[in-house]
């Protein structure tokens, strides 16, 4: 085992950030190494909050690890062993138009994250804040993992994998839920059951169901609970396809025709969903790292571990634990999931060890999830070209292939209109 690790933090005001440190200062095999953390954010205010926060988790552990922050990621990207990326300009602004847009033109999409037209803009923001992260860790730390959080997850990785050459996975909780609450409905302890998923990053199906001991498929008892509690369009799949899946309507709804049929059209981030108080609350004064700060949020809370598998992971590379990890985001590149184009990214389990991160096959998905899931990654295909050639053209092919656009006229308008409203971070794109 190497004696040493750097681990760069980019974007390390986010959320994600608090977990993450958590994860890594109280983990046993990072505390017998010479560790270096290097925190990275543009926002100043933010690293100095995120920096101290940092600091009270490793003085609760020991003071074992050298932490630092800095605003340029190329200072801190040398001799990196692994980066975690979590980054985003304007979140919650630039999500709202990219909800509230689209609906204006008549399209009833469902969340405008990681499906539908509201994930094109999102996905070509991030690709103008991703991409240059990417080569920058191409020349000043071309050996570092890289472990991504930024959505949309399976656009954002379409694009490392593609036009980089570095090592880079994508990691969500989506599965890890998924699991937890089929475990729930079934009233049996998770590490009794044998889950195997497949799919897409938010749009997987389980695959298999059985009890590991005795070998019984559960996928019937799963079905007859789904129908009995499962959220409204999930139980709908359940019943029509016979295939369980991320337990969050909002999240599958995004990659379907019908999914706001089910979910209806009211955005649960937004200013209509919560009560408007009088006052502003500490917690929107603040902010979430300032609730640590000034002591509203506990100790304890700091301290709590992720429930995220990125330190995990790196754990499994340093200490060749040869690990089974239920879901990573990679390249199809060996057809992990067989009836997925090879340039797709799929979601697949993967064991993880001093060689890296090996991809299971997980056989085909179903024909009908397949031609779901095919729509997607051809979407995800156009949209990339339009990136590298800064076409409209391109970008309105991939609206019109999407099943939530219905209107010709209207997505060519709602287009235009986008591209005019987040010109300041979508770049330029012409015919």
């Amino acid at each position: 085992m190497k004696e040493q690790v750097k681990i760069v933090l980019i974007g390390a005001g986010s959320f994600f950030s608090r977990g993450t440190l958590a994860d890594i200062l109280s983990s046993d095999i990072l505390k017998k190494l010479t560790c270096h953390i290097v925190l990275v954010d543009i926002d100043k205010s933010a690293l100095d909050e995120i920096q101290k926060l940092a600091d009270q988790i490793n003085t609760h552990y020991g003071n074992w690890a050298q932490i630092e922050a800095t605003t340029d990621r190329q200072q801190a990207l040398p001799d990196a062993d692994f980066v975690i990326m979590a980054v985003e300009r304007k979140r919650y602004e630039l999500w709202e138009q990219d909800y509230r847009v689209p609906l204006a033109f008549g399209f009833r999409h469902v969340l405008g994250e990681n499906g539908g037209p509201g994930a094109l803009f999102h996905a070509l923001r991030n690709y103008e804040i991703v991409l240059p992260i990417c080569r920058d860790i191409e020349k000043l730390s071309p050996q570092a993992w890289l472990l991504n959080f930024t959505n949309p997850e399976s656009r954002i990785l379409m694009a490392i994998s593609h036009l980089t050459k570095i090592k880079a996975v994508g990691l969500c909780h989506g599965v890890l839920e998924a699991r937890e609450y089929i475990a729930e409905l079934l009233e049996r302890d998770l590490d009794d059951l044998d889950i195997i998923t497949g799919g897409l990053n938010h749009f997987f199906w389980v695959l298999k169901l059985k009890d590991k001991k005795t070998g019984e498929d559960l996928y019937p008892v799963l079905r007859q609970k789904a129908a009995e509690s499962a959220p409204p369009l999930v139980r709908k799949m359940v019943e029509v396809f016979g295939c369980f899946t991320y337990p969050s309507d909002d999240h599958i709804g995004e990659y379907l025709s019908f999914g706001s049929e089910f979910t209806g059209n009211l955005w649960q981030y937004g200013w209509e969903a919560k009560n408007v108080a009088a006052e502003l609350p500490a917690s929107l004064q603040s902010g979430w790292r300032g609730e640590f700060l000034n002591g509203n949020k506990s100790n304890e809370e700091l301290l709590k571990p992720s429930g995220e598998i990125a330190v995990g992971i790196i754990c499994d590379i340093i200490a060749d634990r040869k690990t089974w990890r239920p879901t990573v985001n990679v390249l199809n590149s060996d057809g992990f999931v067989e009836n997925l184009p090879t340039e797709a990214v799929v979601e697949v389990p993967a064991v993880v060890d001093a060689g890296g991160i090996h991809p299971q096959h997980v056989g085909p998905l179903p024909e009908a999830l397949a031609a779901f899931s095919r729509t997607q990654v051809s979407i995800q295909k156009i949209l990339l070209q339009a990136y590298q050639q800064r076409s409209r053209n391109l970008l309105l092919q991939a609206l019109l292939i999407d099943p939530v656009i219905d209107n010709a006229t209207n997505a060519e308008k709602m287009l235009d209109y986008m591209l005019q409203l987040q010109k300041d971070y979508l770049g330029e794109y012409s015919d």
